[in-house]
């Protein structure tokens, strides 16, 4: 998963911007491909799925899906499903258009943006089926905590966004962090805990990048899993 994103609507930054190296075929993938499957909004523009999505059904948000294996992994797993990807790093966009093309997978779209404003100027009420948030930047610093994009003020625009009974799927390999995500849920009544083995979307995570690297560290890899309740 990838590093989380820069908000125009807030002070705190929770990520640092590291464009990073564009290869050749992710920059024709962002001249060629955005079309099809990226959407840019307007200033005050809300998010429309019935103009992005070819069918119409359940609406997974993916917060930071990094070079986009977890993505298509969860495209491919529920082609009943729809998932709008959410990424600032462009070179990760590339390269998940790329694959987006390759494998024909035609029930994702993406969107360059931070996820917070996606949340409060773009995204309506109640639209959103489940949401994954999967190994977001730490902060491990006590300094850059208010860093960290999981916390109350984002929970609670997620749950404005998310129907009753939506899910919430949260997971990290630092434990500090998944510590203070469960503090922050706990402070959004509209969410309930649920055991790790209940899978109501019925998608599996897909092991990724910065968990595996996690694990090589002798890190516990920990998954937070809440049901919506309005």
């Amino acid at each position: 998963m990838s590093k989380d994103a820069t908000p125009a609507l807030r002070t705190n930054r929770s990520f640092v911007i590291r464009e990073g190296r564009f290869t050749d075929g992710q920059k024709k993938a962002f001249e060629t491909l955005w079309p099809k499957y990226g959407i840019d909004t307007g200033e005050n523009d809300l998010f429309d799925p019935t103009c992005s999505f070819v069918n119409q059904q359940p609406l997974i948000l993916d917060v930071g899906f990094g070079n986009g294996d977890s993505l298509l992994s969860l495209a491919q797993q529920r082609p009943d499903m729809n998932f709008l990807g959410v990424e600032v790093y462009r070179p990760g966009i590339g390269a998940v258009l790329l694959k987006l093309q390759k494998h024909d997978i035609n029930n994702v779209r993406v969107m360059n943006v931070d996820a917070m404003q996606l949340l409060k100027t773009h995204m309506p009420s109640d639209i959103l089926a489940g949401v994954m948030v999967w190994f977001p930047d730490p902060w491990p610093k006590k300094r850059h905590h208010k860093r960290r994009l999981v916390q109350e003020a984002f929970l609670s625009e997620l749950s404005r966004c998310m129907q009753n009974k939506g899910i919430l799927h949260l997971a990290s390999d630092w434990q500090p962090y998944v510590e203070f995500m469960f503090d922050h849920v706990a402070l959004v009544k509209t969410f309930n805990r649920l055991k790790t083995d209940i899978n109501p979307l019925k998608l599996e995570r897909p092991p990724t990048r910065f968990e595996q690297r996690g694990l090589r560290k002798g890190h516990l890899v920990s998954d937070l899993i809440y049901q919506v309740s309005k």
